[in-house]
């Protein structure tokens, strides 16, 4: 009797794939079985980390460049991916970018930018690769939304307008496709050991402040994220839609 979880024969669109959780996510998702076509702005065209790992589980890997604050680069990359690899099976909407800066502060340059990247991008992909699962009657859309999906956060307006709207956007479009077979999900990480959080775990008093709140007493790792994609990637989550998954040890709990 095969797996639920197994994904074998499946393709995967992991976008933000380079490093930290979008790299976890993939192997995951390659250790089930799935083939793997990764996107970053800065991912080597052969020859990268996640490439390797991706190999090296015995699955197949496809490397795209794309700069998701240009519109035009985000259409054209869906329209090489469905030229390429026709109707996929698994996106997972992951790429993000965040800016700083106190709201009074924050430039109409920095919201433009962080709103295109962490939510219109977004639209975009699940839009055009989506159409083609729902004609198909079949497939899974998990997006990367974040705590500041439930939070409001401190000097990031932007990336918490964005993330919650990635929520919304998961409810919304869950609503319009799930009887067509398409499940749409997301998962909220928590704090993640990743390049991106190495400031707040090299600042001792920061670190212990966020570790003493954390109920399962440990930054969480990019494979943590991987194992609850792939529960969403995979038959047995098929009645699971609308749902932002939160994967932050009980931050949100507490």
């Amino acid at each position: 009797m095969s797996s639920p979880f197994d994904l074998s024969g499946q393709v995967a669109v992991v976008t933000g794939a380079r490093r930290g959780i979008g790299a976890g996510i993939a192997l995951a998702l390659a250790e089930a079985g799935a083939d793997i076509v990764g996107v970053s702005a800065t991912l080597e065209e052969s020859g990268s980390v996640v490439q390797k790992a991706v190999e090296q589980a015995g699955r197949r890997f496809t490397a795209y460049r794309a700069d998701f604050a240009d519109r035009d680069a985000v259409q054209q990359l869906t329209e090489d991916i469905t030229a390429r690899h026709g109707t996929v099976d698994i996106l997972v909407n992951n790429a993000g970018d965040i800016r700083r800066s106190p709201a009074v502060d924050y430039t109409d340059e920095d919201w433009d930018h962080v709103v295109q990247v962490d939510l219109t991008a977004q639209f975009t992909l699940a839009r055009n690769l989506g159409r083609r699962m729902v004609e198909r009657g079949r497939g899974k859309i998990i997006f990367t939304a974040s705590l500041l999906s439930f939070q409001g956060g401190l000097n990031i307006v932007a990336y918490t307008a964005a993330k919650s709207g990635v929520a919304g956007m998961t409810k919304a479009l869950a609503n319009e496709w799930a009887a067509h077979g398409v499940n749409v999900n997301a998962v909220a990480p928590g704090y993640i050991e990743t390049d991106n959080t190495a400031p707040l775990r090299n600042d001792p008093a920061r670190f212990k402040a966020i570790s003493d709140r954390i109920p399962a007493g440990r930054w969480g790792t990019p494979a943590d994220i991987g194992g609850a994609v792939v529960f969403l990637a995979s038959s047995a989550a098929d009645y699971v839609h609308g749902v932002t998954l939160p994967v932050d040890g009980g931050w949100l709990g507490r």
